[in-house]
Formats: structure tokens, C-alpha cells, sequence
């Protein structure tokens, strides 16, 4: 077997923790290392947004975990930002030795990437942590809910998938309707959840993924914050977020 090739690594901080920047099969990474990591080196994943709304990656830092990201940018969770994504975990799986299950992270569009990973590698994935998610593309960006959309958005995800219009429209394997890999591979989902999103419509996604889930056996909490919009993400205080992280923390990897 070839030994992997390891990327030139620039060094910085983020927030008093070492970060490491690094390129993977063409794309922008980063990698931020807690200063005595936990046994097994888990981390979590953060499909998009990094640094916004911290909370839950900080205090996961401070319990051990590192915390990872690739810029996938506008691909909308399709397969080739899966492509790109796989490359990255076989490469912090390798090359860093972190864990082989992460925690995926979620956030708004970046939904669609979490759940997606984790339902083409399910046997890879610790928990999921999702936050106000994407979880049905028609939703958002395409609008055709109750929520305003974005036909900017609706276009690159279009693209991004080689899809038409008719084809977007009638595409059944968004989160929403794939959800039987994760259930079987018993994956807990945490959903951080507001009942006031205009833009990513609580009904035509995460309330669809519970009712789904637990149809299906799965385990799926919801914690919905009353009369917010989109933003802000995450919790002021992140104890409920990392407590569930921890309490489906695989055991460590020998």
C-alpha cells in the first residue's frame, strides 16, 4: 500500500488551540487540536460554516475533541462534495489517526453534507449534531415550501448535482428520504431547532426527519428554541450539545 502523501500544514491558533490549515484532494482544511486530547482521538466535523456560533465546537475542545473541516463550498451536500469528503476522512483517519467515527456537525445548508456523508458511510459516523438543518433540498434553496428559497442557491444546487429542473424536483434520496442507512446502523441524531424559520422551514425538515426516524426506530432528539428565526445557531450554553456528544461517544478505537 502507498504511503499517503501528507500535505504541506500551516500552523496558527483559533481561539488559543493549535490550528493546522492543509489541502486534501484539492480543497481547503483545517484541523484544530485540543490540548490533551481525549483517548481514541474523536473529533467532530463541521460540514459547514466553520467558527460560526462556536459554542458546542469549543467545549467539545476542552472535553478532548478535535475539530475538523473542508471547504465543499456550494455543492450542496451532492455526490461529488461526498467524493471530496470521503478523501478528507480516510486522510484525518490516516495521516492524523483521529478516531474513524466522527461526531458530524450540521449547520443550516450544511445539513444536507452531514446527512448525506453519514448515509453513503454509515458505519463511520458517531452521532450527529445538526443545527436548523437543510435536511430536503426543495425546501431550501429551492422554495417550494413555505419558506422563501433562494433561486441564486437553486441554481449552483443544480448544478452541483447535474440535475434539471424536472430532475431536481423528482430526486428522492434528499435526507428526508434516506434515512434507512442510518437508522439500521442505530446513528443518534441531536437537532438544535427553531419554530420561526423562514428560510429553512421547521415542518419540511427537521419535524420530517424526527417523525421519520423514530418510525423507523431511530434515535433522534429535538431541542426547539420558541420564536427564532434562522439565526442565531447553536445554544448560548452548549452543555446539552456536548452531553449528548459524549453519552454516544463510541468507545475508544485500540
Amino acid at each position: 500500500m502507498p504511503t499517503p502523501t501528507i500535505p504541506e500544514v500551516v500552523r496558527s491558533e483559533w481561539f488559543g488551540f493549535e490550528q493546522l490549515d492543509f489541502t486534501v484532494d484539492g480543497r481547503a482544511c483545517l484541523l484544530v487540536r485540543p490540548a490533551a486530547p481525549a483517548a481514541g482521538l474523536p473529533w467532530i466535523w463541521r460540514t459547514e460554516f466553520f467558527g460560526h456560533e462556536p459554542q458546542g465546537d469549543l467545549a467539545l475542545l476542552a472535553q478532548g475533541y478535535h475539530v475538523a473541516y473542508m471547504e465543499v463550498r456550494n455543492m450542496y451536500g451532492a455526490p461529488k462534495a461526498l467524493d471530496h469528503m470521503d478523501r478528507f476522512h480516510a486522510h484525518l483517519t490516516s495521516v492524523h489517526g483521529l478516531a474513524r467515527k466522527p461526531v458530524l456537525e450540521g449547520f443550516s445548508r450544511g445539513g444536507l453534507y452531514a446527512l448525506n456523508w453519514a448515509a453513503r458511510n454509515p458505519r463511520h459516523v458517531a452521532s450527529l449534531y445538526l443545527d436548523a438543518p437543510v435536511c430536503d433540498f426543495k425546501s431550501w434553496p429551492g422554495g417550494r415550501g413555505k419558506g422563501h428559497g433562494s433561486a441564486s442557491d437553486w441554481e449552483l444546487c443544480k448544478d452541483a448535482y447535474g440535475f434539471s429542473e424536472e430532475q431536481a424536483l423528482g430526486y428522492t434520496r434528499n435526507p428526508v428520504d434516506n434515512l434507512k442507512p442510518l437508522a439500521e446502523a442505530k446513528i443518534p441524531i441531536l437537532c438544535v431547532c427553531v419554530d420561526a424559520d423562514a428560510a429553512v422551514p421547521l415542518d419540511e425538515n427537521a419535524r420530517v426527519v424526527e417523525a421519520r426516524y423514530r418510525n423507523m426506530g431511530g434515535e433522534i432528539v429535538l431541542i426547539v428554541k420558541p420564536g427564532v428565526g434562522h439565526h442565531p445557531h447553536s445554544l448560548e450554553d452548549p452543555a446539552p450539545i456536548v452531553d449528548f456528544v459524549l453519552r454516544h461517544a463510541p468507545q475508544a478505537e485500540s
